[in-house]
């Protein structure tokens, strides 16, 4: 039997935080194919799905839509999380109509919901992070994690809470 075929419950668990950056694109792809299934269900078809080449701009992906770009940074956390916060890369702020979309899975079935949005109106810019300085994740060799300069913490108290992907589709681009 393949070692794959012999993983426990709490196996499954751990690889949620083992594997995360295979999970974080799991959940892009199911949320893109979520978006665009919305979409079409509502007949639009002309939305495209822009990526950067490299990691620095602050975002993951870009959604245009009739003129209407929309800079997205992805975050993520399974439903029994207790995470208060998030961070994000500054540069966002300078961004037309970025967003920061920060959604929620089930941990057994990957199904996706609900959703955390922060950001402005179609059209309008991303509001002001606040001036709580990140931390980076991993300590200095003086034991101290040191500041991320770029980069700030959102608390969770400043997102919208959205329960269906026809919410995400009305905030990110006013359908």
């Amino acid at each position: 039997m393949a070692q794959a075929e012999n993983l426990e419950i709490s196996d499954l668990g751990a690889s949620h935080y083992a594997e995360s950056s295979a999970r974080e694109k799991l959940v892009e792809h199911v949320f893109l194919g979520d978006l665009l299934r919305g979409l079409w269900l509502r007949n639009v078809r002309d939305l495209e799905v822009l990526r950067p080449e490299v990691d620095s701009g602050g975002y993951d992906f870009a959604l245009e839509y009739r003129g209407l770009t929309r800079h997205v940074q992805l975050k993520s956390s399974h439903r029994h999380a207790k995470r208060a916060a998030i961070t994000a890369n500054v540069k966002l702020l300078y961004r037309p109509s970025a967003c920061i979309l920060w959604i929620y899975f089930d941990p057994d079935t990957m199904l996706l919901g609900p959703y955390w949005w922060f950001g402005g109106a179609p059209w309008e810019k991303i509001p002001h992070f606040g001036e709580n300085v990140a931390k980076h994740t991993k300590h200095n060799a003086q034991g101290e994690r040191a500041p991320r300069a770029g980069h700030r913490v959102i608390p969770k108290s400043s997102f919208t809470r959205l329960d269906t992907i026809d919410e995400v589709i009305q905030k990110l681009i006013g359908l």
